[in-house]
């Protein structure tokens, strides 16, 4: 073999092992409700590829590559994966899901055992979310102070019982997924801060750690039953994610580029609205624990609050997490666009 071969696989294989990396920095910021997988993905440099590839799948394309099984129609489903971008979806999910699958387990472990440390933490992290991109946007026409007080109230309401009464039957599950997963096209939401709206952020967790536990166990001979029980719930998750990125992630980028600065609002009094959830789900879980709020617990909140506060501010002063980049990807050219106006 050439050596320019050589040179050209190990480029390759050294771009996909990046690319991984830079997924499982995604997952890590998307397994909190902080700092989104988005904002990563923006300071990374990998935004616009990532917003190209993931608007570029479609149900055509996809019967494309179905199709390539016929040799005559193989040129048709190479080309429709090179359009998806599929090798970079692949290195960058597979990141992703190795580390939502680390955090998420610590973070099951915490809201469990340390229920007040660990809201602490999440509630700075929003706050601190909250405060820069609050900077970013203007709330200065009557649009966009409807649109914020619109998401301020939605988050608000739902962080409250709202999202406990959605249940955990697999048609939410499936919903769930669908818009968590529209946080990887949104710089400064989270998807666990959905899922937290939600009521859905402790149940996932749970699942997902008992759906690898059952994996780990099946290796040294348990039994399937955890795996086939949790699994259920993993893959309408995943399946309502698939679902997401035809209908909900399209939707977000189509608000974006035509009426972006009221969106914006929407997503930032969101982020504000949403601070009620972790002070309300501490307190249901320290009833669980058979606890109550004392001094000595609204304490150590606001000390883990600081500290998650000083974790995105801190990110924030050396890699910019509120700068949103205003240009787009346009799905069948990959040039960049400039997003049309819209009413503010």
């Amino acid at each position: 073999m050439s050596k320019p071969s050589d040179d050209a696989r190990g480029q390759l294989n050294s771009s996909w092992v990046v690319i991984f990396i830079k997924g499982i920095c995604m997952g890590a910021a998307d397994a909190v409700p902080g700092v989104s997988g988005g904002t990563i993905a923006l300071i990374t440099g990998i935004y616009e590829r990532l917003i190209a590839a993931v608007t570029a799948i479609s149900p055509g394309r996809i019967m494309a590559v179905l199709g390539g099984v016929v040799p005559e129609r193989r040129g048709d489903a190479i080309a429709a994966l090179k359009k998806m971008d599929v090798g970079f979806l692949i290195a960058l999910g597979a990141g992703i899901a190795v580390s939502v699958t680390s955090i998420t387990r610590v973070m099951h472990i915490g809201i469990n055992t340390y229920p007040v440390l660990t809201f602490g933490f999440f509630f700075g992290l929003i706050a601190a979310s909250a405060w820069v991109l609050f900077t970013e946007v203007e709330v200065n026409t009557p649009g966009r102070i409807g649109a914020a007080i619109a998401g301020f109230v939605f988050a608000f309401v739902a962080s409250g019982q709202a999202g406990t009464s959605l249940g955990t039957g697999l048609p939410v599950t499936v919903l769930a997924g669908a818009i968590a997963v529209s946080a990887m096209i949104l710089p400064g939401i989270s998807g666990s801060l959905l899922l937290i709206l939600l009521g859905q952020y402790e149940y996932m967790s749970g699942a997902l750690k008992s759906f690898v536990d059952g994996l780990l166990g099946l290796v040294v001979g348990g039994s399937t039953t955890p795996v086939t029980e949790s699994g259920l719930i993993v893959v309408a998750f995943m399946l309502g994610a698939v679902i997401g990125l035809f209908t909900i992630a399209h939707a977000v980028r189509w608000a974006l580029e035509h009426h972006r600065k009221p969106t914006l609002a929407f997503l930032v009094a969101l982020i504000v609205g949403a601070l009620r959830a972790p002070v309300a789900k501490t307190g249901e879980n320290l009833a669980e624990l058979g606890r109550v709020w004392t001094t000595e617990a609204y304490a150590i909140f606001a000390a883990m609050a600081i500290v998650g506060a000083g974790a995105v501010l801190l990110v924030d002063r050396y890699a910019g997490l509120a700068e949103i980049n205003d240009d787009t990807i346009d799905d069948e050219t990959g040039d960049e666009t400039t997003p049309s106006g819209g009413l503010d």
